[in-house]
């Protein structure tokens, strides 16, 4: 089962990390139970700032009532049994902090559509309402910075000089993609992630919800062991 953490990084960041771009961003991946883009049962999120990796948070997730069975095929793709959990905390009781962690920040995924999506169906499936988060898919940014035969995150992540981390661990992938934006953009001299879809010809997502919560800034993450 993938062993989802909180940290934050030492003051020397990780391999592959650099400074020297300001790029301001959370990236998120969701693992989920079956088919339902509403089964939602593990999140990693990583805040970076002015290009670097500065807080990092993972947990499991209850899928909501409703959308909770865990089909065979998702669970030989990420591990995650229905044992697993069972003492994890419901999707509407974290649903505040994943809020508070992402904050302001554009979203950043690789296929953003289907994390955007779980975002919205899940909160949806437990009459909650989306923040208006904007979304930068890093699918997209590697298929027009990169030269692959393959734009898989394991693929991507490589290129962008982020190796061997464990696949379909939320927190992981959410490490991995956020590697990709600040790879891409120092790459094309983009100072945000706004001036890196002009630069690449890509668009942001729009919003996830159209009447929703008002964003507010992002909090910071307690260290966990």
């Amino acid at each position: 089962m993938p062993v989802l953490s909180a940290r934050r990084p030492t003051a020397g960041g990780t391999p592959g990390e650099s400074g020297d771009v300001p790029l301001d961003f959370t990236a998120i991946d969701f693992e989920t139970a079956n088919s339902s883009p509403a089964s939602a049962c593990a999140v990693g999120l990583v805040r970076v700032r002015d290009g670097v990796v500065v807080a990092t948070a993972g947990w499991l997730i209850q899928p909501p009532p409703g959308h909770d069975e865990f089909q065979e095929w998702n669970v030989r793709i990420h591990g995650i049994r229905p044992e697993h959990v069972r003492t994890a905390v419901r999707w509407v009781d974290q649903f505040d902090r994943l809020c508070a962690f992402a904050g302001a920040d554009v979203l950043v995924a690789h296929n953003a559509g289907f994390d955007l999506n779980v975002l919205r169906r899940a909160a949806e499936a437990t009459g909650g309402l989306c923040p208006p988060y904007q979304s930068l898919c890093s699918l997209q940014v590697a298929r027009k910075t990169y030269q692959l035969e393959s734009y898989r995150l394991p693929k991507a992540a490589e290129a962008a000089g982020f190796e061997e981390f464990a696949h379909h661990d939320a927190l992981a992938d959410a490490r991995a993609c956020a590697q990709i934006v600040i790879d891409s953009a120092r790459r094309a001299g983009a100072s945000d992630v706004h001036t890196l879809a002009e630069l690449l010809g890509l668009r942001l997502g729009g919003r996830v919800a159209p009447a929703a919560t008002p964003l507010a800034p992002a909090v910071p993450e307690l260290s966990v062991a």
